[in-house]
């Protein structure tokens, strides 16, 4: 039988990620390292916006604002890493490090999936309920959605963390993925991981699919209220709103779904590093093209900030 170990005794996991195609790491390297760029741009300037435009000052733009702080810490949690793994033959990550990266992978994860839900409360308040907004989305009543958000999500993490590194590894410490996350460690330990698996299958099933459907019901309502509108240029202005926080509602829970809702013995491991490549990398970078890019708010806001006040 082979020998039980705790992964602390050697102080080090190995991160596979996507060694068995060497040929594909240099292009990796730069493709991910050119996504990563747009996501710290495109992040803080979202960011310095909102606070330098008053007109941005709308619950809105203060919880876009946390969205891009939020996938600025998501992408900086495992990107470096990926990248020094790329680049050079060291594909090592200390334990301390492999757990610190797996408790904010997993907290800002979670975290998201709460904030897309509070996001879609406040554009089927601003819709559905126009003349009770103000005192709807009061900004105190923001701050606490915002903080409830970020406080599900590290507890969540903390309950999945603790009951991760407490589970006895065996001998080789080599985790086949880029990062460090709970499906990858499960697939190390030496004792039956059954009771892990379900834990990360209810809590994945109401951070996951609770949220989804509750920003479904609200596009329904949103839905509903846009089919009784008279004013076409009302209608184009939450088709715009509403269109953009739709995709990256699919762009995150999709992927999300197809890894943390089935067992980790259930996953390909090839395809689930693709999968959580797109979500940890692209699906944060398009986020503020896709609010920006159409966004007569934000170009607005452009313009006044370089000291052009015509309308476009």
């Amino acid at each position: 039988m082979m020998k039980e170990k705790n992964a602390s005794s050697e102080g080090y996991f190995v991160l596979l990620g996507f060694s068995n195609w060497p040929h594909l790491e240099v292009v990796l390297f730069v493709v991910i390292l050119m996504f990563y760029l747009m996501t710290l741009i495109g992040n803080l300037f979202i960011i310095i916006l909102s606070h330098l435009d008053s007109h941005l000052h709308t619950p809105m733009y203060f919880f876009l604002s946390n969205l891009s702080f939020l996938d600025l810490c998501y992408t900086t949690s495992s990107i470096p890493q990926l990248l020094v793994n790329l680049w050079g033959p060291e594909k090592t990550i200390s334990h301390a490090g492999c757990m610190i990266q797996l408790y904010f992978v997993l907290a800002l994860a979670t975290t998201e999936c709460v904030l897309l839900v509070v996001m879609s409360y406040d554009r089927y308040a601003a819709v559905c309920r126009p003349l009770h907004y103000t005192i709807l989305m009061h900004p105190r009543f923001c701050r606490l959605l915002a903080l409830a958000s970020w406080v599900s999500g590290f507890t969540n993490s903390a309950l999945h963390s603790s009951f991760t590194f407490w589970i006895p590894l065996c001998g080789h410490h080599q985790v086949d993925h880029f990062f460090c996350e709970v499906p990858a460690l499960l697939r190390l330990s030496c004792v039956d991981t059954h009771a892990n698996e379900l834990t990360l299958m209810v809590t994945s099933s109401i951070f996951v699919l609770i949220p989804l459907i509750l920003i479904l019901s609200s596009y329904g309502a949103i839905a509903r209220a846009v089919l009784r509108m008279q004013s076409t240029t009302g209608l184009q202005k939450v088709f715009g709103t509403c269109g953009a926080h739709l995709l990256v509602v699919s762009l995150f829970f999709v992927p999300g779904m197809c890894i943390y809702l089935q067992p980790p013995s259930g996953n390909s491991q090839d395809q689930g590093k693709f999968i959580a490549l797109f979500y940890t990398v692209v699906t944060p970078s398009l986020n503020p093209l896709i609010y920006t890019l159409r966004n007569k708010d934000v170009r607005g806001a452009v313009k006044r900030l370089m000291g052009w006040e015509w309308e476009m």
